[in-house]
C-alpha cells in the first residue's frame, strides 16, 4: 500500500466525522454568529493559500500540461462555482437569530447598507430552499472530493512529505460549515430529526466517495497528467471563487471584529504557505 493510500485513508475517515459533527452541533450547541464568521475568515485564507501555493503550481509545473493549460482550468473551476453560488446560493453558513441583532449593540448590525442588500435569514419558502442548498453543497462537496482524490493520486509518485495537507485542511475546516448550514436550514423548513440524520449521512459521504472514485478511475499514464493537472487547476478556481465571492464577502462588512478577522485570514494563508514545508515540491 501507498503512502498516498495511506493518507487518504486517514484524510477521508475524517472528513466524514467532521461532516457527521456539524449537522449535529447545532442539534446540541448554540454557535454563535462571531464563532462562525471567526472560522469563515480562517477557512477563507486557507482556501486561497492552498489554491495558489499548492494546486496552481503543482498543475501548472506538471510536464504534459504547462501554465496557459493550468490557467485555462482555474478559470474553468472559477466560472463553474460562480455559476453554482448565483443558481443555488448555497452558502449560507449563518442562520442565527442574533446575526440580524448583533450582541455587540445595534450600531454595529452589519452595515450592509450602501447597495450590500444582502440577508442572511432568508425563509425556507424562499430562494434558500432546502432542496436548492442540498443540491449546491452536494455539487460543491464532490468538487472538494475530486481535488482531494487529485492531489493524492497525483502525489503516489513522491516518496517524500504529506501529500495533500492543504486540501485536506481546507475540506476539513470548511465540511463542517457546510453540514450545519444543511441541518439549520432542514430544521427550519420542518423536516423531521430522522430526515435530517440520513440526509446528512448521505452528504457526509459525498467527499471521501469522489475522492476514492477519482482515484480509481485515473492512471499515471503521460495522457492522464493532463486529467490531474486539470482537476487540481479547476479545484484550485473553485476555490478562489468560493474564498473570494462568498467566504469573504460573508465577512467583510462586520467592523466590530475586523481586526480579529483579519488576522484569522492571515493566519489561513499563512498556514497554507507553511504546509509547503511538508508537501513535495512537485507532485507531477
Amino acid at each position: 500500500m501507498s503512502a498516498a493510500m495511506v493518507l487518504l485513508l486517514i484524510y477521508l475517515p475524517a472528513i466524514f466525522a467532521v461532516s457527521i459533527l456539524g449537522g449535529w452541533v447545532p442539534r446540541r450547541f448554540h454557535m454563535t454568529h462571531t464563532r462562525t464568521q471567526l472560522v469563515m475568515s480562517l477557512v477563507a485564507g486557507l482556501m486561497l493559500g492552498v489554491a495558489f501555493f499548492h494546486l496552481i503550481p503543482h498543475a501548472a509545473l506538471a510536464k504534459t500540461a504547462g501554465v496557459d493549460f493550468a490557467m485555462a482550468w482555474v478559470m474553468a473551476g472559477l466560472v463553474f462555482m460562480l455559476v453554482l453560488l448565483r443558481l443555488f446560493h448555497f452558502h449560507q453558513h449563518d442562520f442565527d437569530e442574533s446575526h440580524a441583532n448583533c450582541s455587540e449593540g445595534a450600531a454595529n448590525a452589519h452595515s450592509h447598507g450602501h447597495a450590500h442588500d444582502h440577508s442572511h435569514t432568508q425563509p425556507p419558502g424562499g430562494p434558500f430552499t432546502w432542496m436548492g442548498l442540498l443540491l449546491g453543497l452536494a455539487i460543491h462537496t464532490l468538487v472538494d472530493g475530486v481535488a482531494l482524490g487529485a492531489v493524492m493520486r497525483a502525489g503516489t509518485g513522491s516518496d517524500a512529505g504529506i501529500l495533500g495537507l492543504g486540501v485536506f485542511l481546507a475540506i476539513f475546516l470548511h465540511k463542517p460549515l457546510d453540514a450545519l448550514s444543511i441541518e439549520t436550514v432542514l430544521a427550519a423548513s420542518g423536516q423531521s430529526p430522522r430526515r435530517r440524520h440520513w440526509i446528512n449521512l448521505i452528504f457526509s459521504l459525498l467527499c471521501p466517495v469522489a475522492a476514492v472514485i477519482f482515484w480509481y478511475s485515473v492512471e499515471l499514464s503521460p495522457a492522464d497528467g493532463r486529467i490531474l493537472a486539470a482537476a487540481l487547476a479547476f479545484s484550485a478556481g473553485a476555490f478562489i471563487c468560493i474564498a473570494l465571492g462568498d467566504l469573504l464577502p460573508e465577512i467583510q462588512f462586520h467592523s466590530h471584529d475586523r481586526g480579529k478577522l483579519t488576522l484569522l485570514f492571515i493566519l489561513g494563508i499563512a498556514i497554507a504557505w507553511a504546509i509547503g514545508v511538508v508537501e513535495p515540491a512537485h507532485i507531477l
